[in-house]
Formats: structure tokens, C-alpha cells, sequence
């Protein structure tokens, strides 16, 4: 197995970086983002290639967020609660409402896929 040249692995990530700058800075379409990579010298199915494993990325990224709102939003909420509860003089209406959003939140985030 011959090793990959250092140029070829930094041109992989630089073209990475830019084809993710285009799809989540700039708001551009999977199809725009192939194009412009087809109009810089890639073929047809590299550059979808790229913007399909780009994509994939970042729905990865974007159900580990969703996850973290649930857990956390989660544990406001029920911390929340408890220290309601426990009858301490004060009723923690901030971290249950706050938790509560958070939660629902990440939950529509994670099963909505974005």
C-alpha cells in the first residue's frame, strides 16, 4: 500500500473545508456546492461524493447537538423539579421552564434529522 503525499492530504482537506464553508457559512444547496466544485477542476462524482460525506457530517453533528439539548435540558428541568419539591422556600420555575425548552428542543432537532 503506498502512503498518500502530505500535498494530496492537505488538497483533500482544503477542498473539505471549503465545500462545508459553502454548504453551512453560505447557505448554498448541495447542487451549488457540486457545481462550484465541478467549475474548480473535480468531476461529476468526486464532488458529489465530497458533498455527500459533507452532508452526512453534518447531520452527525447536528443529532450529537440535539442529544446534548436533551440530556441537559433534561437534567434542568428534573433538577429543577426536585428542588421544587424539596419544599427549600423557593420554586425553581426558571430551571424547569428553561430545562423543559431545551429538552423539546433537542428532541425536534434529533428526530427532525437537522
Amino acid at each position: 500500500m503506498n502512503p498518500v503525499p502530505n500535498d494530496q492530504i492537505t488538497a483533500n482537506v482544503s477542498v473539505y473545508n471549503y465545500a462545508a464553508t459553502l454548504l453551512v457559512n453560505e447557505g448554498k444547496t448541495s447542487s451549488e456546492v457540486i457545481d462550484t466544485l465541478i467549475q474548480q477542476g473535480y468531476d461529476k462524482d468526486n464532488a458529489a461524493s465530497i458533498v455527500s460525506t459533507l452532508e452526512q457530517q453534518i447531520i452527525n453533528a447536528r443529532k450529537e447537538r440535539a442529544k446534548k439539548d436533551m440530556l441537559y435540558g433534561g437534567l434542568w428541568c428534573v433538577g429543577g423539579t426536585v428542588a421544587t419539591m424539596a419544599n427549600i422556600g423557593f420554586i425553581f420555575w426558571g430551571a424547569i421552564v428553561f430545562g423543559g425548552i431545551q429538552f423539546f428542543r433537542g428532541l425536534i432537532n434529533y428526530s427532525s434529522g437537522n
